[in-house]
């Protein structure tokens, strides 16, 4: 790499790290803690790419976007940010930011994308839109993983187009909710967000009524593979009307209509109308990393003026082994329910235990047999997560990343296995002793002795 790179974070490991990395690479850097002193330096002209995260001491870097972008709009700007919610996601989105990406952070990731920046640092940027001053900083769609990550960034790209969208994804992930979001944060926030079932549209007034209350806003059509034929006829000349205040039709579903071809209650000609933009809501137990942030920030809502308990590392870990059946949904009343039930300052283990074991709905997702394939595993999360770009590829860099994803859990579970004899867990892997400490150590896995799990 070739250039000169600004560097804002109040964390000076991090400033170190990238300092170090991105001077191997090539690159000058200027490393700082300030976003008063990143600015001076963006004023002088110095710089061609920014990596700035978002909570300084002296300010917002968000905030600073549409000045950089004002002054330099040729100044690519690569965020990165602890704050792991699609306000982050979308806020940096709308400020015209080059990239984002959540801490914690891949470095290699963040090299490759830093690298494609500094070769498009030519590339004149948009204008930035207006700022969605009346959104809602509290939207419960917290998450870091990869997959969460990726959905952000697509509801970034469709809320202001007017493309119908098609949201599937079990009960209780958020459909609905996503689905206002994406109307709130839209050029049509100021307009009706209308929500229908099959009861709204049975008579044949039912879409004249609709229309009326819509008013150009948003439509959200819930469960519409439910939804009888004659109804869905109705919904295809109501999308076919021609008119100046036609709204934006949104559906959600449980199941991926488009994979149930023949199957499907759902007429292909609705399908093909609904889906300009499909969205999958993954499931908890498929982003186990965000149950955590989720119940933290489950356990703040539901403080209400009083004192906020504490989720423990032992809570946490057993909130992370459960299934989940009822998904984002569930694990909230759980949370609230606790907060309700018990006076002490924190959430320890045995309590997360008894509030699992009486949880309604299957065993731990560990304890269920599944006979699937592992490569017909790992290919239907791939295919998934391709999915959530839409009609755009992935970042560059996806083997290095589907191979860290399933090397992680290979090898804590192989070291659980020989209660972490890492002689023995080598063998076992068949890879040498030194190469297996040095993926510890990558990895960032956490070695317990003398706890076997097999």
């Amino acid at each position: 790499m070739d250039g000169t790179v600004l560097v804002a974070d109040d964390d000076r490991t991090i400033r170190t790290v990238l300092t170090q990395a991105l001077t191997r690479a090539g690159c000058k850097v200027h490393a700082t803690s300030s976003l008063t002193t990143l600015m001076r330096w963006v004023g002088e002209g110095k710089g061609d790419v920014v990596i700035s995260d978002v909570a300084m001491p002296d300010g917002n870097g968000l905030e600073m976007l549409p000045k950089i972008a004002a002054d330099r709009p040729d100044l690519p700007v690569i965020v990165i940010s602890a704050q792991n919610t699609i306000m982050t996601a979308i806020k940096a989105a709308e400020a015209q930011a080059f990239d984002y990406l959540p801490k914690p952070f891949d470095l290699p990731e963040l090299m490759k994308r830093t690298a494609r920046a500094l070769d498009q640092s030519s590339t004149p940027r948009r204008a930035t839109p207006d700022a969605t001053a009346q959104t809602q900083d509290d939207l419960p769609m917290v998450g870091r993983t990869a997959v969460m990550q990726a959905l952000y960034r697509v509801i970034a790209r469709v809320m202001n187009t007017d493309l119908p969208v098609l949201i599937w994804g079990e009960s209780g992930t958020g459909k609905s909710l996503i689905a206002r979001a994406i109307h709130d944060l839209s050029d049509r926030r100021t307009l009706p967000f209308v929500t229908v079932n099959e009861a709204d549209l049975m008579d044949i007034e039912g879409p004249a009524r609709v229309l009326a209350r819509a008013r150009g806003g948003t439509l959200l059509i819930d469960e519409i593979g439910d939804i009888s034929q004659e109804v869905q006829a109705r919904i295809v000349r109501m999308m076919d009307l021609e008119q100046d205040n036609a709204p934006r039709f949104i559906a959600t579903s449980q199941v991926d209509l488009g994979d149930e071809a023949g199957e499907s209650n759902l007429r292909r000609d609705l399908y093909y109308r609904l889906s300009g933009a499909t969205l999958h809501v993954p499931a908890l137990r498929d982003r186990v990393e965000d149950i955590p942030l989720l119940a933290v920030h489950f356990l703040e809502r539901a403080e209400a003026g009083g004192a906020q308990r504490v989720l423990s590392d032992g809570a946490a870990k057993v909130f992370s082994g459960y299934g989940w059946p009822g998904n984002v949904r569930q694990l909230e009343h759980a949370v609230r329910q606790m907060t309700l039930t018990n006076g002490a300052a924190e959430i320890s283990r045995a309590e997360a235990e008894q509030i699992v074991g009486g949880q309604p709905g299957p065993e731990p997702a560990r304890a269920t047999t599944n006979t699937e394939k592992l490569g017909a595993s790992v290919e239907r999360h791939i295919k998934r997560y391709f999915e959530l770009h839409g009609a755009m590829l992935p970042p560059p860099g996806l083997y290095q990343r589907i191979l860290r994803e399933v090397e992680a859990p290979l090898i804590e579970v192989a070291l659980a296995a020989t209660s972490g004899n890492q002689a023995k867990c080598a063998e076992l892997l068949g890879i040498n002793r030194n190469t297996l400490r040095k993926k510890i150590t990558d990895l960032e896995i956490e070695v317990t002795r003398g706890r076997k799990m097999m």
